[in-house]
């Protein structure tokens, strides 16, 4: 939205004028400007934490604190006719931080989107008798009139965000909106309910002040989810890293980790692991050639067979993966893998030479995937084989090199999802290798390296 599109100016404005006109009822109405005045200050102080150094960058909030405190725009909604309601929104997305150009246009865009998503809700609150249900209360029954104005709230953003991207990001009118309302209704959801809380605490003799209490454990609930995020994307950069590194060092295997960790979280998924595991395993796979960071780059880049002398040198990396993986605790059963991925199920491989379910899981998984993107993947030096070809040799190599209950779930998974081999080096001229008993490559930048 750096240059925004004539069409995408159009429904900005559009969004702008719409909100403006549900909104400019309430200066002519009797309108309750005190609860106004309050809810919006409370939810434009709001906004203004995430631009804290202290609590914002330090603490992990989000960047845009717009999603975070729902929780006041919905109890607006519960307290207030539609047009009140509309204006809760407007100054706190107005002073909200916005990272990404152009900024005024953004808070414009996302003012109106709140506001018509506010009196949308609030309409649809009144029409089934909420405020006075909340102002009873009449607990149970106000329920049903809440969630229809979260159900409500969250449809009018789906809407409004799947034009925006139709119209600014050009995503296919097909695809814009896919997706988006179950996204959207999630936090509303969870939201919804602290703002009715909210609301009847505010509507009870305990007053406002007995209302804000609620965003107490909202906001540390927040915080702690804004603190898992940033440990992800922490998790995420440092992965990234090591990878790139070892793709730089060995020109001959670019993307292959890549693929050997998707092929791995397609096997796991088939043995129905749970999702901390399949994202464990995610990294097992990501991370299982970092070991070739301490073997000397004229090796991995060597054109022709290996002498025994080198190959012994290679067969190190998976404990020198292993070690710099070590005191890294977020990768879990991953490091095992890391170390394992070369043993054997008939006890030939190495480190270790460790035999069937002596190699961990996570091994044994990362072992079928490895081989099967050797074998499939196209590279400058040779073609890559169908993949039924590397299906029919990891089936006979089952039982003596591979476990044949990963290699018959990766099977089942292919059978699903297909597989899409790319081309992982730039490097021409590079000489066909030969071929080991298991038909994995021997050469350069073989799956054994």
């Amino acid at each position: 939205m750096r240059s925004i599109a004539p069409w995408a100016r159009v429904y900005i404005l559009c969004a702008a004028l719409a909100g403006a006109a549900c909104a400019a009822p309430a200066l002519t109405s009797r309108t309750p400007w005190g609860a106004v005045v309050l809810l919006a200050a409370l939810y434009a102080g709001c906004e203004q934490i995430s631009r804290c150094r202290v609590i914002g960058r330090r603490a992990g909030a989000p960047p845009n604190g717009l999603g975070t405190f729902f929780p006041v725009l919905l109890a607006a909604v519960f307290l207030l006719p539609p047009a009140a309601a509309a204006l809760v929104a407007v100054p706190g997305a107005l002073l909200a931080r916005v990272e990404r150009r152009p900024r005024g246009v953004r808070r414009v865009w996302r003012a109106a989107q709140l506001a018509l998503a506010a009196w949308a809700s609030a309409w649809v609150h009144g029409a089934l008798g909420g405020r006075d249900a909340v102002a009873a209360p009449d607990f149970p029954y106000a329920l049903a009139p809440a969630g229809a104005a979260v159900l409500a709230f969250a449809a009018v953003l789906t809407v409004l965000d799947g034009g925006i991207l139709a119209t600014a990001e050009r995503v296919p009118v097909r695809a814009a909106w896919r997706g988006l309302f179950l996204r959207s209704f999630a936090p509303v959801a969870v939201h919804g309910l602290a703002g009715l809380m909210m609301a009847v605490l505010w509507r009870s003799p305990y007053g406002p002040l007995a209302a804000l209490l609620v965003l107490l454990p909202m906001g540390v609930s927040c915080w702690v989810f804004a603190q898992y995020h940033r440990e992800r994307a922490a998790h995420q950069a440092t992965i990234r890293a090591l990878v790139q590194a070892v793709d730089i060092k060995d020109r001959y295997t670019r993307g292959h980790s890549e693929r050997v960790g998707r092929a791995s979280v397609m096997i796991a998924r088939e043995l129905g692991m749970a999702d901390e595991r399949v994202e464990s395993l995610r990294f097992a796979g990501i991370l299982h050639d970092v070991g070739k960071l301490g073997v000397p780059t004229r090796l991995l880049r060597k054109d022709g067979p290996l002498t025994p002398q080198e190959r012994r040198v290679i067969e190190l990396h998976p404990e020198y993966g292993h070690e710099m993986v070590r005191g890294i605790g977020f990768l879990g059963e991953a490091r095992a893998a890391i170390l394992h991925h070369h043993e054997r199920i008939d006890g030939s491989g190495y480190p270790y030479g460790l035999v069937g379910r002596q190699i961990p899981e996570f091994a044994r998984v990362v072992a079928v995937a490895d081989a099967f993107d050797a074998m499939t993947s196209t590279r400058s030096y040779r073609r890559g084989r169908p993949v039924e070809a590397a299906l029919a040799e990891l089936s006979r190599c089952a039982g003596a090199q591979f476990d044949p209950d990963m290699v018959a779930a990766l099977q089942r998974a292919l059978e699903r999802h297909g597989w899409h081999p790319a081309v992982t080096s730039d490097t021409a001229g590079v000489p066909v290798p030969r071929q080991g008993a298991s038909g994995v490559p021997t050469g350069p930048g073989a799956g054994a390296r």
